[in-house]
């Protein structure tokens, strides 16, 4: 039965329309699973002894900031990690025990890349201390307790995947107790250390991770196991339609319909609530580059085109996905695709216009950072704009709107894939910027990026063009992806 859901799962890939899109991105994200792997594997081999140059005891010291450390996988499963499911209605009018359904789409959790590469770490550690002399019972039991929690993390976010809010409710925790610590309000360090450092030291305590893991997949299978029915779980939840006229946008005309309609479309929806969540959290991205002097001098642009264009990053990148559940009614209409087009890119204007006054508190490190922001967002607005609605002819993955689902699967709104679409547009501004550094100062630097994106503003409606003839091209390979539902 298990080798039949292999073989269901492996047709579904290779029959997607997005299979070439896919694989050229599973290719590229192989390079880079390759690289964290050997980064793991050496961070693991060598914490030992840089932690022991350091006159630091290496167990005790990994053992004080393990709950840093699980509390970020915890934060950054939530974010980022797929949580791999089959399509499971077509299955429940087929001979097959749904035990086997439930177990199946557990077990291929086990295999994700977020659970695996942690293996990577501890287990080189694991070695090397047993090298060093340290008890071998005791270090195998931290290790299977270790593993047994990067696990329970596992499966906690299967849990709370569908609850809303949680990213912050976390990620203020985690900020929170590294504040406290560093002010010396409290440490929460001085009550997990005795926990984890007691499992190594006595032969029971990793039974607790262990019977808390087992818990968690018993309490997880039988959620599903209750929720598996096409009348009940597996069924959309309906809620109460409200409406909202915003008749001030009637005076744009064409223009003003579509923008009602993607203003009507955010607000109404969990995954797009997600979207403005996640560009309000862009905004920080400077704290980590700006009044730092160790940072090279090329990575402040790289800060302030992050820090005013998180709206473009993971809403324009996506355009016409946001659309697929109506897309192919919209092309039995007569709309226009320059209008479809201009109207998402006034949007996302709109958005980086506002992130950029909201960064202003950025004009604490001084008026240059803030500067360098404000040329962020030119370039933004006149290239990246651009770049990110013509790349979204080709993304032909449907968006569920009604989960923090990613365009490239079914559950995360912010991902690996994401993150790699945003490359190439910063190639261009840190070139630009390194040369006009390299060949001149930090003001003709940021010339250059700016004058960049003022081109781009005064072409836009020739580059609208190109956009439109590549959507019109697209036009009935994209219908025919969304049509698809797994």
């Amino acid at each position: 039965m298990i080798k039949k859901f292999i073989y269901l799962e492996w047709k579904a890939f290779i029959r997607s329309a997005s299979f070439g899109t896919n694989l050229v991105m599973k290719i590229i994200i192989g390079f880079l699973v390759a690289y964290f792997s050997v980064l793991f594997v050496a961070i693991g081999v060598g914490a030992f002894y840089i932690l022991k140059k350091s006159n630091l005891e290496p167990l005790a010291t990994i053992n004080k900031f393990l709950i840093y450390y699980f509390l970020l996988d915890l934060i950054m499963r939530l974010f980022m990690q797929k949580i791999p499911v089959l399509n499971i209605k077509p299955l429940l009018i087929l001979p097959f025990k749904k035990p086997t359904i439930i177990h199946f789409s557990l077990g291929k959790t086990a295999l994700s890349f977020f659970n695996w590469i942690h293996f990577l770490f501890f287990l080189p550690f694991s070695i090397v201390l047993v090298i060093e002399g340290y008890d071998i019972t005791g270090i195998v039991l931290w290790f299977l307790a270790c593993l047994s929690l990067v696990y329970i993390n596992n499966f906690v976010n299967i849990i709370l995947s569908n609850i809303d809010k949680l990213c912050i409710v976390f990620s203020t925790l985690i900020v929170g107790l590294a504040v406290a610590q560093y002010y010396a309000l409290f440490d929460i360090t001085t009550f997990t250390t005795p926990f984890f450092q007691g499992i190594y030291e006595t032969k029971w305590m990793f039974l607790i991770p262990v019977i808390i893991l087992i818990v968690l997949y018993n309490l997880t299978f039988k959620y599903f196991s209750n929720n598996l029915y096409l009348d009940a779980g597996l069924a959309k939840k309906e809620t109460v339609a409200t409406t909202e006229n915003l008749t001030w946008l009637n005076q744009f005309g064409v223009l003003g319909t579509f923008l009602k309609n993607d203003i009507k479309l955010i607000r109404r929806n969990k995954r797009s609530k997600t979207t403005i969540l996640m560009s309000v959290l862009f905004l920080f991205y400077g704290l980590l580059f700006f009044g730092k002097a160790h940072q090279p001098y090329f990575m402040h642009i790289f800060a302030g085109i992050f820090v005013s264009g998180g709206f473009l990053f993971v809403f324009g990148q996506f355009v016409p996905s946001w659309d697929s559940s109506y897309y192919q009614l919209m092309m039995t209409q007569n709309i226009p695709y320059r209008g479809y087009i201009t109207s998402k890119w006034w949007l996302i204007v709109i958005a980086t216009f506002i992130s950029t006054i909201l960064a202003s508190f950025y004009l604490l490190y001084g008026l240059e950072t803030y500067l360098t922001i404000v040329v962020g967002a030119i370039y933004n607005i006149g290239v990246n704009s651009h770049v990110v609605l013509l790349g979204g002819a080709f993304i032909k993955t449907p968006i569920d709107l009604t989960s923090n689902s990613g365009a490239f699967g079914d559950k995360k709104a912010f991902n690996i894939h994401t993150m790699l679409l945003t490359l190439p547009k910063l190639l261009l501004p840190l070139l630009l910027y390194w040369a006009g550094f390299h060949f001149g100062n930090k003001t003709i630097a940021l010339a250059l990026v700016a004058g960049a994106g003022i081109l781009g503003f005064v072409f836009r409606n020739k580059v609208f063009s190109i956009i439109e003839k590549r959507y019109i091209i697209e036009k009935y390979s994209t219908i025919n992806a969304y049509k698809q539902k797994n």
